[in-house]
């Protein structure tokens, strides 16, 4: 298994949560909560982390609906994802992020912690399981093969 340096991204309408992994690969961890404040901004503060971790590749969460079908979120962080695919100069990859967001709020209620008053640690830690399930079909050919998800999505937005 080779190694390489990911970001993890759960792209929502307000925030972005990041995550990174180890020198190995094999474990993520949240890092930051970004704010959608522009999409420069947003470039900015993730080319420092890329270069900072000498990043190979994005991951991003892909929104699903429940069926299983992509929808307009599913499109919109598509779209923006190719952006910054674009900006940065690094490909994506397309993890399903289903229920990532409810995990990381049960993670939150088992320590103790109100989602409320965390989204951007919720964020984070959506970012990570998004990230960590990425590591984890790299590590297990089993869990690639039954779990395919394409590396694009046709459909942009207009």
């Amino acid at each position: 298994m080779e190694q390489t340096s990911a970001l993890g991204l759960d792209i929502g309408h307000k925030r972005i949560g990041v995550a990174g992994c180890d020198r190995l690969g094999l474990l993520a961890t949240g890092l930051t909560t970004l704010k959608h404040t522009s999409f420069q901004d947003v470039v900015a503060q993730l080319a420092a982390l890329a270069r900072e971790r000498q990043v190979q590749v994005l991951v991003v969460g892909l929104p699903y609906t429940m069926n299983g079908e992509v929808g307009k979120q599913a499109r919109r962080v598509q779209s923006f994802a190719r952006r910054l695919s674009e900006a940065l100069n690094l490909p994506v990859e397309y993890v399903d992020e289903r229920l990532t967001s409810f995990q990381a709020e049960q993670m939150l209620l088992s320590e103790g912690r109100s989602p409320s008053r965390h989204k951007g640690l919720i964020d984070r830690k959506a970012a990570a399981i998004i990230l960590q399930q990425w590591l984890d079909q790299r590590v297990s050919p089993r869990s690639r093969q039954s779990a395919p998800l394409p590396d694009t999505v046709s459909g942009d937005p207009e």
